[in-house]
């Protein structure tokens, strides 16, 4: 390699929730992933190594590649399969061509909790013509997480759902930075809340300093 490529997320998720591999479904161009599926994902920078990694996962494994994007920045992969060790062993190619460890990735770190209560018709309007899952409707509660890297935003939606009957509205996985949009009831966004910043702060790697907001 020409430079040094640093893993910058490197998340396994053990079972797709129904909504996000729905939303996955929607937003990705690739082979699509299931329900119940295992997942993979991967960001590195410089982005465009991922296409060498996407070359050894595919060539290596029987792990299905549902997303790639290739950024000058950023590059991320995504990969799945009903099988869990299909998916494992896609994690163990990559980082073997990397030379790296699972824990050489960034500790995933939220920047942002923002809760809105009671949420007025003309702001799910604004909500709802930019998400690609779900609805949120008037007087419900808006859960957004802004969280670094970005990759981590989508174990983020999958334990929220496992923890609480929440809709989501959006999930952006890739960039700068990863956002996640959920509604629902309060109590329920209370729970979902609480799950997501278990679930990240579980999350061991290399030191990710910097401030985080919570509102």
């Amino acid at each position: 390699m020409s430079e040094a490529i640093e893993l910058r997320a490197y998340t396994f998720i053990d079972n797709l929730q129904p909504q996000l591999a729905s939303f996955l479904a929607t937003v990705a161009r690739g082979f699509l992933p299931l329900e119940d599926q295992a997942a993979l994902l991967v960001e590195i920078a410089p982005g465009l190594h991922i296409n060498v990694l996407t070359d050894q996962v595919v060539k290596k494994t029987a792990a299905i590649p549902g997303m790639q994007i290739v950024e000058r920045a950023y590059g991320l992969l995504e990969v799945h399969h009903e099988d869990q060790g299909h998916v494992r062993e896609a994690g163990r190619v990559v980082l073997e061509n990397l030379g790296l460890k699972e824990t050489d990735r960034l500790k995933p770190r939220i920047t942002s909790i923002q809760t809105i209560t009671g949420i007025d018709n003309y702001q799910t309007h604004l909500i709802n013509t930019m998400r690609h899952g779900q609805f949120l409707l008037k007087n419900e509660t808006l859960l957004v997480v802004e969280c670094h890297p970005a990759a981590y935003a989508a174990i983020a939606a999958n334990e929220a759902e496992k923890a609480a009957p929440i809709n989501l509205l959006e999930m952006i996985s890739f960039g700068a930075f990863g956002r996640l949009y959920l509604g629902g009831p309060e109590d329920n966004i209370k729970e979902a809340a609480i799950a997501i910043e278990k679930t990240l702060a579980d999350l061991e790697g290399r030191p990710n300093a910097g401030q985080s907001l919570v509102y």
